[in-house]
């Protein structure tokens, strides 16, 4: 068995129509999205199951009735599953911002929050921020957000479809326009915004900055981190691996079968970036994602020539 889940769309002054274009999504309940939360484990927020016929059940239902069967031994049922994955769909650039690491975050009423962005889509001249330029000291970007040249002190880097960056606490960062981004990531929503490059949101209004909390959370030693290109060769690599989690990448041949261990650790969660494939009787197609329980093996088999991605190692937080 393994559970696919119901989107749920988020409106954003930045959001696109990749959701459409791309991914191929229909009815669609706003103009601007920018998020599409898919498998998400919040209070008052949890994903809805859709493959269990009439029977309705939630993400924290599956876990609360039945903790072990789903993430594996030891798991306490009140936690809340570790990890969040969104789709971001980016028309214009988001706000330069940052997440605090663990060592500060209960200190600022927050949560750490790593994630890991894997660029599904990039239009020509799209691109990503992400660290400091060298030699950047916390004086020189203070300064600049004084007088408006924050960008002059960020490093950019030019977006590649099917490249991935691992976004660590600390590490200041944005997206630029263009780009559709599957971001896999810390169960966290805590987000400081450090600097909206002069614009206002929704309402019209200029959004809040937390300046304060960005300043001390933001590591001024992180200069001009590296975008990961990942192979189109056949088989199986890894493309992030840290504390939180592990991802893996995966590209399959039409027809082609590979069997995932879930090593005893956890269960599986897997994302569709490119075709569609199945596993045991469920189709899971481009975009969408599917949650393999601890209990559970699970052979995937592509329908056409296929790539998606594997999260896993990460029950143990």
């Amino acid at each position: 068995m393994i559970f696919k889940f119901e989107p749920i769309y988020q409106e954003r002054v930045w959001g696109g129509d990749m959701f459409s274009s791309f991914l191929g999504r229909k009815s669609l309940p706003y103009d601007k999205i920018g998020e599409s939360w898919d498998i998400v484990d919040r209070e008052n927020l949890s994903s809805k199951v859709i493959n269990l016929g009439n029977e309705k059940l939630s993400l924290r239902d599956l876990i609360e009735n039945n903790p072990e069967n789903i993430l594996g031994r030891n798991w306490n049922k009140d936690d809340k599953f570790p990890i969040l994955v969104k789709w971001l769909d980016c028309s214009d650039r988001l706000s330069l911002q940052v997440h605090p690491p663990t060592s500060i975050a209960k200190s600022l009423n927050g949560e750490p929050k790593t994630e890991n962005w894997y660029i599904a889509n990039a239009n020509p001249n799209a691109g990503l921020f992400a660290g400091l330029k060298n030699g950047t000291t916390k004086e020189d970007f203070e300064k600049s957000l004084k007088n408006g040249q924050a960008e002059k002190y960020c490093h950019r880097i030019v977006s590649k479809k099917d490249s991935s960056i691992l976004i660590e606490s600390g590490r200041i960062h944005a997206i630029d326009s263009g780009n559709l981004i599957l971001e896999i990531q810390q169960n966290s929503d805590t987000t400081y915004r450090v600097y909206d490059w002069d614009r206002n949101g929704l309402n019209g209004k200029p959004r809040e900055l937390h300046l304060e909390q960005s300043m001390k959370s933001i590591d001024f030693e992180d200069y001009e981190p590296n975008l990961l290109k990942t192979t189109k060769d056949i088989g199986i690599e890894t493309i992030a691996h840290c504390k939180e989690f592990r991802i893996r990448k995966c590209n399959l041949n039409p027809k082609d079968l590979i069997h995932l261990k879930n090593e005893n650790i956890d269960c599986l969660l897997i994302h569709v970036v490119e075709g569609s494939i199945m596993v045991g009787d469920e189709k899971i197609n481009l975009g969408e994602h599917g949650l393999s329980p601890y209990s559970n093996s699970c052979t995937v088999q592509s329908n056409e020539q296929s790539t998606f991605l594997v999260t896993d190692q990460f029950s143990q937080l």
